[in-house]
């Protein structure tokens, strides 16, 4: 019989289903639960599916067989939960060995009563994670307190493990992991067990991640491959927590990175408000044969809701599929914290942090001592955030508990996501400590040391140890004889630790740190003075000769002898490594935050100290003691002296400081101070803040600040105001003042989703002290209004980006006007313009419509209307630019539709072969923020920030600092203030596109679809499996000065359905995702305005970075029709040097915004997390949807300005069918029966009645078709009143007669005429006009439905 090995190679294996979901469809109650064994149970049993193996093995028996009889290859125990943790909730932690040794009979028996040779069938022994955490406190007031330790959950899963194994399972699943330190502990368990039952089992481990792509305990899916790396593992997988369809991205991203076979078993889709899961067998099989098509998996199964029929439906799909093949193994060394960290040539050399360590650092010591845990923490902090990639942690003091110490310690650390994203070094010479310390991290961390000093027995048991519980370790050359202090030496005990590691301990050398013994040089004691030389040759030799091994050091011991002097400290440890990281050191203890780097140092001084770290001289020392005497002076103050310097300066000078600089270090005493010397909150805030406020605005109006500055003083002003805050409310509270000098209520409007200019007004507001109302987004009139009277503003700021948003404007002004009120309007958003708000917004209300064409204008606005002096000549002058503005409008010259369409561009059809798409139909397509990276447009991005695209080429400078500096002298002195500006900004940007790519790497989502297509006209048809969908296209219209001018519409480019020949195209849709959406969320929860803009106006760039990039991978591999397209640099992919197309839904060429409407019906934005406003904004707003083209003369138009009545019929009746033709006019025919039926009417009136109906029906909707409809008519009706009527409206007074038979208003008509055509317009109508129940039966529900859509926007002049 074959193994369970060999199978996978073969084909992909079928897991069993849910063992929950089948129990609960017996109904069992308590007794059930009791069964003859445990009728006098304290507590209640009934929920504990477990100790049904022992009271109801039958049913338990019937669920594995009905699995087995669906096709599973392996089934699980019933024993998820029993293990003594979980059992101590039914007081049944004595039952564990008989439920699990019951648990693998059962499956036994009938597992073996199903196997035959040619499918053997396997029982793999469930162990699920317990319900408590050992990396997570149950207290969130005491981080570091644990309600389970790993000893105590290692021991409960032995006794689990042994009775699996004793009751005969072919294989162990530790599954539904959320922490991985207690996947570690059943991995720990397993190997004891195994060796104390003498049975040696596949292991296979299952991984349970949220929404985050990360365990709930905040792993990355690379961090816990590596966390587990060091056990026998058979294959990981994902399971829980989703269906097949959410679960899919993560699979392929574990599918990608695992060396492993791959399992996936997903619950049968996302539970429903009532608890339960909707996808059905033939559902969710679509979805699991995914998997397999794209080579993810070795192993399918199902959890919560799936059942046996789901099971069976994987039979058929497995049949004949190819298994994944596992990656090659990565032989490099990889440690993580929550996120993988890979040493390796490529990553240079790696900084561990030295400051958290008690024998290193005299103030990390004192707050040990005080438990002062806070600021100790800050210390790691700050190494971490300075560019430290390990953090070393040494408790080793004679006055400190250093084992407790240790515990407690690395328990708060890994309660810090910024801290222990990083890897943590165990720095002990006591065994005890590192052990514990060990146990407390589910990362793969780095014990710092063993060593031979002992001997080889306790050297090998340690190292075995370290092995056991998933840990590299550095090695010190040190053995029975003492310290290696030569080269010889050095390379001797190295030599022989790494025999004994590799081939008696079993370590990984790539899990082998070698530590050579950083010596004191520059003692004065002559045989010290090669002490640095003898490590870098030694560094050098381990390379060559000790392969996969890395070589480590502390490299404050070297520069001891000047310990005192930090400027030649740090200089000397700035050449050491220098030298040393050539010669092949990978990694090192160092201040992560020093400020010298060995480019810094003068000729001098750089001479006199490689002469002493090269040993190039015998005066060296001497020499260097001379240099460091004299130029004390020159090294950098100490703390205090920098202390003394801040407080010689007035309190209003620092405070105001702060606010410029942005730095809240001191604030707390300093504003104490300042309460005192002011006398009160309030005066603090409207004398030094208020002058810092006026400050920061004066600076950012006079262009010496810049935005990214602005809003970091506003986080600081914030937490200046919430410090004073309880101070403030007390004084209020007495006199009833305010210090704000006004309220502004700010929103985006009801459709619109954008807010990055609203928030970045809000936070220059908040900055020049006015009390800011932020509404939101999506706000309706109505509460913009009721605020507006409730809070009393002083003023409304109104925000917009799409252009219904226009519209919504003046209907909110217009509100307001009937609510009686004259607050100031101020309108903005990247669609506003100065002429819009003068013609369309302001005339609708009576107070004062300013618009701000730049978010700092706001506040000097607002101060104009404020005061009393200025206010009414400030309203009058721009109620005067707004009626000159009115009356600049000049009529647009324009040319007729018909005359546009006349001199369309000319394409040959007749020697163009269009060419067929790869892959037809609707897709969704895996896309990381890593991916898209590189397609970022930082000239947009800097747009956005106010600094100028100019400036976007530092994204250019990929080279050292020197390049950097050398980019920032290219400017004129006037502008490098602005450029460093630019260059801190890109360095925060990537710094948070960094923790982007590793925690929400995969948020970004997209989807595109391919398909047959034709113009008929204006028209571009897509034929889909469900219908046709059709895209109305605008064509230009403003007359052009040159001779032959062509007028361009999209469906130009898009073969014409008389031609008889195939052509192609496409849509899609990509969106950051709502995982980037929600960390902005909760930043602006958390007041971090700063980060929170910045990550929304990354947002905006990844989805546009994400469209080119899907565009690259459509022209060359989807659709294919440019497969060997070169790589073009960033630069040419934006300005479209390749062949086709791919405009934007509400960009120039494709204006209308409710044409996402349509795009969500084709291609399901919820597949990809999108979702619309009423007026079609997409949510998340970093969302772009659009067309592919891949015509080679299709290029990117504006269309202008258009004369809408001539588009209006021909595009909407465009798309009538022939079968609408036939309900309409059986419609006419029926209304036309009914007139001549009342008896009681003239003969006259009812022949008047007939020919009313006539015209006001029939002809709207035969002229629109007859006039746009190919010439050879070979769509349009045969009938005669069809023709008489097209006939009639061929002219442009006969279209426009004809409009005017619908009887709606101007504005109406322009703004239905774009895409949803006729019969949203002819069905409104007839409902409002006839009022007929038989005429809505004969028109139907589609016209109904479409009745009901939103009527599209109006354009603004400017779009």
């Amino acid at each position: 019989m074959q193994t369970l090995k060999q199978l996978l190679d073969q084909r992909i294996l079928i897991l069993d289903g849910a063992m929950g979901t089948m129990i609960q469809r017996y109904g069992l109650n308590e007794q059930d639960f009791r069964g003859s064994l445990f009728p006098d149970s304290a507590v209640e049993l009934k929920g504990n599916n477990d100790l049904l193996c022992l009271t109801a093995p039958h049913l338990i028996d019937e669920i594995h067989r009905a699995y087995l009889e669906a096709g599973a290859d392996i089934i699980e125990t019933n024993s998820f939960n029993a293990n003594a943790i979980s059992m101590a909730d039914y007081r049944l932690e004595s039952q564990v060995k008989e439920i699990n040794r019951a648990a693998a009979r059962i499956a036994r028996k009938a597992a073996d009563d199903y196997s035959t040779p040619d499918k053997p069938r396997f029982v793999a022994g469930s162990i699920g994670p317990t319900n408590k955490s050992c990396s997570m406190s149950p207290d969130m007031e005491n981080p570091a307190l644990r309600n389970l330790d790993f000893d105590t959950l290692a021991t409960a899963y032995r006794e689990q493990i042994t009775a699996l194994i004793e009751g005969s399972v072919d294989l162990l699943l530790i599954e539904t992991i959320f922490d991985t330190l207690n996947a570690k502990a059943a991995l720990f368990a397993a190997q004891e067990s195994m060796k104390a039952t003498g049975r040696e089992l596949p292991v296979m481990l299952s991984v349970t991640v949220t929404e985050s792509g990360r365990t709930l305990s905040g792993q990355t899916l690379e961090a816990f491959l590596t966390a587990v790396s060091h056990a026998k593992i058979l294959s990981v997988g994902l399971n829980c927590s989703f269906g097949a369809r959410e679960m899919k991205p993560y699979l392929h991203r574990l599918a990608s990175i695992s060396p492993y076979y791959i399992s996936a078993y997903p619950n049968a889709g996302l539970p429903n408000r009532l608890g339960e899961y909707d996808e059905t067998p033939a559902s969710m099989a679509a979805q699991i044969k995914e998997f397999i098509d794209e080579g993810l998996v070795n192993i399918v199964g199902g959890c919560c809701g799936t059942t046996p029929e789901h099971i069976a439906r994987y039979r058929e799909i497995t049949q004949n599929a190819s298994p994944r093949r596992p990656i090659a193994k990565d032989n490099r060394l990889h440690i993580c914290g929550l996120e993988d960290l890979v040493v390796c040539p490529e990553n240079n050399f790696i900084n561990i942090g030295e400051r958290c360590n008690v024998a290193g650092s005299r103030k990390f010591l004192r707050l040990i001592h005080e438990k002062n845990y806070t600021e100790a923490l800050d210390i790691a902090r700050k190494q971490v955030e300075a560019g430290a990639q390990i953090i070393d942690i040494n408790m080793d003091d004679a006055m400190l508990d250093a084992r407790k110490e240790m515990v407690d310690f690395l328990n708060l650390i890994v309660s810090e996501p910024d801290i222990y994203r990083v890897p943590v070094m165990i720095d002990s010479s006591e065994w005890e400590v590192i052990s514990a310390g060990l146990k407390c991290l589910q990362g793969k961390a780095i014990v710092n040391s063993i060593s031979l000093k002992e001997g080889e027995e306790t050297f090998l048991a340690h190292a075995r140890e370290i092995k056991r519980l998933g840990a590299a370790v550095v090695v010190m050359a040190f053995d029975e004889k003492g310290q290696a202090d030569t080269y010889e030496r050095k390379i001797e005990v190295c030599a022989r630790a790494y025999k004994l590691l590799t081939e008696k301990a079993g370590l990984a050398p790539c899990d082998i740190i070698f530590d050579p013994n950083v010596l004191a040089i520059a003692t004065g004691i002559d045989s010290h003075d090669n002490y640095a030389v003898d490590f870098i040759r030694a560094t050098a030799w381990i390379h060559e000769n000790l392969p996969g091994a890395k070589v480590s050091g502390g490299v404050s011991n070297l520069s001891f002898s000047f310990r005192g002097n930090n400027f030649i400290r740090e200089a000397m440890h700035a050449v050491f490594l220098y030298h040393a990281i050539r010669n092949g050191l990978d990694m090192a203890i160092v201040n992560p935050a020093t400020s010298i780097t060995y480019d810094d140092l003068p000729t001098e001084t750089l001479a006199l100290i490689e002469d002493v770290v090269l040993n190039r001289r015998p005066d060296a020392t001497e020499r260097l003691i001379d240099f460091a005497e004299k130029h004390r002076g020159e090294a950098v103050k100490k703390e205090n002296d920098i202390d003394e310097d801040r407080h010689r300066q007035p309190v209003a000078d620092r405070l105001k400081q702060a606010l410029v600089k942005g730095i809240s270090t001191h604030l707390e005493t300093d504003l104490a101070e300042a309460v005192r010397q002011y006398g009160s909150a309030l005066a603090v805030i409207e004398q030094p803040l208020m002058d810092g406020m006026n400050r920061v605005g004066q600076l950012f109006g006079d262009g010496k600040m810049f935005l990214p500055q602005v809003v970091k003083s506003a986080r600081t002003m914030k937490q200046a105001v919430g410090i004073l805050q309880p101070l403030i409310e007390q004084e209020n509270t007495r006199n009833g003042e305010t210090s704000k000098r006004g309220k502004f209520i700010v929103a985006t409007v009801k459709g619109d989703v954008h807010d990055i200019g609203k928030n970045i007004v809000a936070v220059i507001l908040a900055c020049n002290n006015f009390e800011v109302i932020d509404l939101g987004v999506m706000v309706p009139a109505e509460k913009i209004v009721e605020r507006a009277i409730a809070e009393q503003a002083d003023f409304i700021g109104l925000s917009g980006l799409i252009t219904p948003s226009l519209e919504e404007m003046c209907h909110v002004v217009s509100e307001m006007e009937k609510a009686g009120l004259h607050t100031p309007v101020i309108i903005g958003g990247a669609t506003t313009s100065k002429l819009h708000t003068a013609v369309k917004i302001a005339p609708c209300y009576s107070g004062a419509v300013i618009h701000a064409g730049d978010a700092s204008q706001n506040p000097l606005i607002a101060a104009q209307l404020l005061n009393p002096q200025t206010r009414d000549e400030f309203i009058r002058s721009i109620r005067t630019e707004q009626e000159a503005l009115r009356n600049s409008l000049k009529p647009v010259d324009l040319v007729t539709l018909s005359e546009a369409e006349r001199y369309a561009p000319c394409i040959d059809w007749d020697t163009y072969t269009a060419p067929r798409p790869r892959q037809m139909g609707l897709h969704t397509v895996p896309v990381t923020v890593g991916d898209i990276r590189p397609f970022i447009n930082w000239r947009a991005f800097f747009s956005v920030w106010k600094i100028g695209a100019g400036y976007a080429s530092i994204a250019d400078m990929q080279g050292c600092d020197h390049c950097k500096a050398v980019w920032l002298a290219s400017f004129p002195s006037a502008e490098r203030a602005k450029a460093a500006e630019a260059m801190q900004l890109y360095k925060e940007a990537n710094r948070l596109l960094d923790t982007l790519e590793a925690e929400n790497n995969t948020s970004p989502q997209a989807s595109y679809l391919l398909a047959e297509a034709a113009s008929y006209d204006n028209i571009i048809r897509l034929r889909l499996p469900d219908g046709d969908f059709d895209i109305p296209c605008l064509r230009q219209q403003v007359r052009k000065s040159e001779a032959n001018a062509r007028y361009y519409s999209l469906s130009d480019f898009i073969r014409p359905a008389n031609d008889g020949k195939p052509d192609y195209a496409g849509l899609f849709a990509i969106t950051a995702g709502n995982e980037i959406q929600r960390r902005i969320e909760l930043l602006r929860r958390d007041g971090d305005d700063y980060t929170a803009l910045l990550l929304q106006s990354l947002a905006d760039r990844l989805a546009e970075a994400a469209a080119e990039w899907l565009h690259r991978q459509i022209r060359r591999e989807f659709w294919g029709y440019a497969p060997d397209e070169p790589d073009l640099d960033l630069q040419s992919l934006l300005s479209g040097r390749y062949r086709g197309i791919r405009p934007a839904v509400g960009y120039p060429s494709l204006p209308d915004h409710s044409l996402f409407f349509d795009w969500d019906r084709a291609l399901d934005f919820s597949r990809i997390g999108i979702t619309l406003t009423e007026n079609g904004a997409m949510m998340p707003n970093a969302s772009v949807a659009g067309l592919y083209i891949a015509h080679p003369d299709a290029r990117y138009f504006h269309i202008g300005h258009i004369d809408r009545a001539f588009h209006i019929l021909g595009n909407m009746a465009s798309g009538l069918s022939k079968e609408l033709f036939a309900v309409a006019f059986a419609g006419i025919v029926a209304l036309v029966y009914a007139v001549l039926a009342r008896k009681d009417y003239p003969t006259a009136s009812k022949v008047l009645g007939i020919l009313a109906l006539v015209a006001g029906l029939v002809l709207p909707l035969t002229a629109g078709a007859s006039f746009m409809m190919p010439a050879s008519g070979s769509t349009a009706p045969s009938s005669m009143v069809v023709r008489i009527s097209g006939f009639f409206v061929r002219s442009e007074a006969g279209k426009l007669m004809a409009a005017s038979f619908l009887g709606v208003s101007q504005r109406r008509v322009a703004a239905a005429q774009v895409s949803h055509g006729l019969a949203p317009m002819v069905t409104r109508l007839c409902f409002k006009r006839l009022k007929s129940a038989a005429f809505r039966v004969i028109i139907g529900r589609e016209w109904r439905r479409a009745a009901e859509v939103p009527a599209p926007v109006v354009y603004s002049r400017d779009r």
